[in-house]
């Protein structure tokens, strides 16, 4: 990092403010900052790798503490200035119908729309840019999900809410729906205070949870998780699941869309965020359809992009086993039997089973 101006108390509080304003200004909701103690984040993500509940996301411990020590990831870091930007892009109701449609797709609500990592980076640039033009040179770094970066506890110490039992972060004001970002940065800012929890007794999101992932509160094994299982899980997906993933083809919402605290989120007004290519409403054979050219056009510039199209192809054939028994369902399963991918040749096979 580059040598940090020399500011007083008073300059460190008011750029604070300024910071708080620039923020809304660049469209995002909140803005908070914490100091870099993430002492006992750190002893939770310890036990969660030791229970071997991270799965074949070998990278959460690849960093080692890095990820827990933001001073080690970036030197001379002091604060982290932490964001959320809302991104629910129609109304609840909608998503829950559509799980109820199995002949129709359900990609996780945050993917719809134009990916957030380059949406978030963006705008923290421009960000930390305003804060450059006021202070002169500083030292920063900004990360969208994209580095080994404990957001969910930076954010609840920087006060934007809390983790739930399904150890998402929960705001108070507006649910869950969004996304989080962060700057590193050396100057010593006042720090916000850590937000408290409110789930209380709730247990919604532990009893609708298809695959009982989250096997205790705030605890969530992974390698039964259906977010995991269709974007982090590469290979064949255990048959134990494959039941239970229902219709949902990129990431599963249901602990958010049951969560009481999500009767107070909004639909964001984000262009960048809203659907694309019709992912929102889509039948799922017309999607089993597109070939490995349609798929990488209409993925562009979208997150689902990192999963390649084979394994978004088993996603889709598992689905396609869990629909209802149709002429049409069989057809588009059978046109696929001699995919050249056997992970998808082996989801096929398994999906016309369920229909024989």
């Amino acid at each position: 990092m580059p040598e940090s101006p020399t500011l007083t108390t008073r300059d460190l509080a008011d750029l604070k403010q300024r910071v708080v304003r620039w923020g809304s200004e660049l469209g995002f909701q909140q803005v908070g900052v914490s100091d870099i103690d993430l002492a006992e984040a750190e002893d939770r993500l310890a036990q969660w790798i030791a229970d071997d509940h991270h799965g074949e996301m070998h990278y959460m411990h690849r960093h080692g503490t890095k990820r827990s020590r933001p001073a080690e990831l970036v030197p001379g870091t002091l604060r982290v200035i932490s964001v959320r930007m809302d991104y629910l892009p129609e109304e609840q109701e909608k998503a829950s119908a559509l799980l109820d449609d199995a002949s129709r797709a359900y990609v996780s609500r945050y993917a719809l729309g134009r990916d957030y990592h380059k949406v978030l980076r963006r705008r923290l640039q421009s960000l930390a840019s305003r804060i450059e033009a006021a202070v002169g040179s500083f030292g920063y770094r900004a990360f969208v999900d994209s580095a080994p970066v404990l957001e969910k506890p930076i954010a609840e110490k920087a006060g934007l809410g809390w983790i739930g039992k399904h150890t998402n972060l929960i705001n108070k004001d507006a649910g869950s729906w969004f996304f989080l970002g962060e700057l590193y940065t050396d100057l010593p800012l006042p720090t916000d205070s850590s937000a408290s929890g409110h789930c209380g007794t709730c247990r919604a999101c532990i009893d609708v949870c298809p695959t009982k992932a989250i096997v205790a509160p705030y605890q969530l094994d992974a390698r039964r998780c259906i977010s995991y299982l269709t974007i982090e899980l590469r290979g064949s997906i255990p048959v134990e699941f494959r039941k239970a993933i229902g219709n949902r083809i990129y990431g599963c919402d249901d602990c958010q869309l049951y969560c009481p605290w999500n009767k107070f989120a909004a639909v964001t007004d984000e262009g960048d965020f809203a659907p694309r290519h019709g992912l929102d409403d889509i039948q799922l054979t017309e999607l089993f359809a597109w070939t490995e050219t349609e798929w990488l056009e209409r993925t562009e510039g979208s997150a689902i992009r990192r999963i390649g199209y084979e394994t978004w192809s088993r996603n889709i054939a598992i689905a396609l086993g869990n629909a209802e028994t149709s002429e049409s369902v069989i057809q588009a399963l059978k046109l696929r039997r001699d995919d050249p991918s056997g992970i998808v040749r082996e989801h096929v096979d398994w999906a016309l089973k369920q229909h024989s």
